[in-house]
């Protein structure tokens, strides 16, 4: 059974996702993830792998109306025309007729364009091109604009979050305003060695990426045995002593291991 979280438009979104970032092998990643009880596959057009996606899932023999696929849009595309143009030739290279969940990439390219590329991903949504709507790498002042504007405000945050960078403003504003705070780079690029990851590996009997993984889910791999692995973080908890030790670890944004843009203008 996969585990989901309820997004603010009523959509249902899995818990967890194989992210595909820049992936050489990322149609077969996508079939044995989906072949695992994997319901969820996170691109965007960056990635340049959207065709792949596409492939992925048909090979896979997953319903397409029982995967959740979402992509994103790149800011240099930060038009409204730019964006319309983007999100179909996104919906083309998957082969199918929508996205589940599409998101502004970053809040990069100044406030004028991010809101138009907005504007054109809901006018998608309207279009039944999208089913929900997102941003990723947004601040609140950022979420603030879409909402100080009369838009609809986004269901989905997607931002850097592990154990060395928290983003607890972020989290915390997303928390009370009813978005989904959806992570990205949970496994800190495969720097798995911190003591404290490594001590609770042994007491939960887990690998220290499922540690990390049960922290935050969005996890990236093109290995089917770290796949597999990594999707197994349900059944059991860390106990909140041992989540204390984690959230100790937060270095803010010292601890970010990717370009983290949360605070452009």
């Amino acid at each position: 059974m996969v585990e989901t979280v309820t997004l603010s438009d009523g959509h249902t979104m899995p818990a967890i996702g194989l992210g595909v970032y820049l992936n050489d092998e990322c149609a077969e990643a996508c079939r044995v993830a989906l072949q695992n009880g994997y319901r969820m596959i996170d691109g965007a057009r960056y990635y340049e792998n959207e065709v792949q996606v596409g492939v992925g899932v048909g090979e896979s023999g997953v319903k397409r109306e029982d995967v959740f696929i979402t992509s994103k849009v790149y800011h240099p595309d930060y038009t409204y025309d730019g964006t319309t143009a983007a999100l179909k030739e996104s919906i083309a290279n998957l082969g199918s007729s929508y996205y589940d969940l599409y998101l502004t990439h970053s809040a990069l390219g100044g406030k004028d364009a991010r809101l138009s590329a907005y504007r054109a991903l809901l006018d998608g949504k309207a279009n039944g091109m999208i089913k929900s709507v997102g941003v990723s790498n947004y601040s609140a002042k950022h979420i603030e604009e879409i909402r100080e504007a009369g838009l609809e405000i986004p269901v989905v945050n997607q931002i850097e979050l592990h154990p060395f960078c928290q983003q607890k403003p972020i989290v915390e504003y997303c928390r009370k305003n009813n978005i989904v705070v959806q992570a990205y780079s949970p496994l800190v690029c495969g720097a798995l060695d911190n003591p404290v990851i490594q001590e609770l590996s042994t007491k939960y009997s887990k690998d220290p990426a499922q540690i990390l993984v049960r922290f935050v889910p969005l996890p990236k791999s093109s290995q089917p045995g770290r796949i597999i692995s990594n999707s197994q973080v349900f059944g059991w908890e860390i106990e909140p002593t041992d989540m204390a030790k984690l959230d100790a670890l937060d270095r803010g944004k010292e601890g970010a291991v990717t370009w983290n843009p949360v605070d452009v203008d």
